[in-house]
């Protein structure tokens, strides 16, 4: 099927060893929560075009593609061959451009960090409660602190809780997630059309989902935080989009 006749919900992958994608609808969101002062405003967003972002976030097989290529620098530390499937993490910010500079030069197409926007779309997957599940954290539904009963200690390969409405996997805990905006301290002034906040602490950029060693607060979908763009930790990754015809 022609790209430009595929619909949301959709899924694509540009080659063998490139993330899978889902197609997102256009649409428009309140974003934010009022929950800390980062998180305000409150304010609507839209979204104007459809675009494709990672179902999953970027692995540690996906990364030694682009370590192999010469084109990534940063060379994780694999105890096993299972671990190849848990999230790519301790990159920083600059890392994960080199990833997706080296994606966009193999595939010929525009891969990119997704906006903070973007980002907090995808993550409701279609709903307006404080998880894209449910009102409450729950029970094992997300990889965090707080997400279950035994709580989450350590990383557990992509893909290991349902997805949101959306088809997404991990967009709440498991690795925290670099997108492309700067770092700003609240809404206000922010871009309503979708588009990347590139204005700010450029120095820091945000983080978006919360990790394994997150409580229950930070894997909402509207919660935000930040580190500095030039540091690797170890609970941070990240996923991509690429923009539709």
């Amino acid at each position: 099927m022609q790209e430009s006749r595929q619909t949301a919900g959709q899924s694509l992958r540009d080659c063998e060893t490139c993330p899978e994608l889902v197609i997102l609808r256009a649409g428009t969101f309140e974003m934010g929560a009022g929950a800390q002062p980062f998180d305000r405003p409150v304010h609507r967003v839209t979204i104007p075009r459809p675009f494709a972002i990672a179902r999953r976030e970027a692995t540690i097989n996906e990364w030694r593609s682009c370590v192999e290529a010469g084109a990534c620098k940063y060379r994780p530390k694999v105890v096993d061959e299972q671990a190849g499937t848990q999230p790519i993490t301790n990159v920083s910010w600059f890392d994960a451009q080199e990833y997706v500079a080296w994606l966009s030069a193999l595939t010929r197409r525009t891969y990119r960090l997704p906006s903070e926007a973007e980002w907090e779309y995808a993550a409701h997957g279609g709903t307006s409660t404080a998880f894209s599940w449910g009102p409450q954290v729950g029970d094992s539904k997300a990889n965090c602190r707080e997400c279950s009963r035994t709580g989450g200690h350590e990383l557990s390969s992509v893909a290991s809780f349902a997805p949101n409405g959306f088809g997404l996997f991990d967009m709440a805990g498991n690795a925290a997630e670099w997108v492309e905006d700067c770092w700003n301290d609240s809404y206000r002034g922010a871009p309503q059309d979708g588009t990347a906040w590139l204005t700010g602490t450029c120095s820091q950029r945000v983080l978006r989902g919360g990790s394994f060693d997150s409580s229950a607060s930070y894997v909402k979908p509207s919660a935000r935080f930040r580190y500095d763009a030039d540091v690797r930790y170890y609970a941070n990754g990240f996923r991509v989009v690429r923009g539709l015809p």
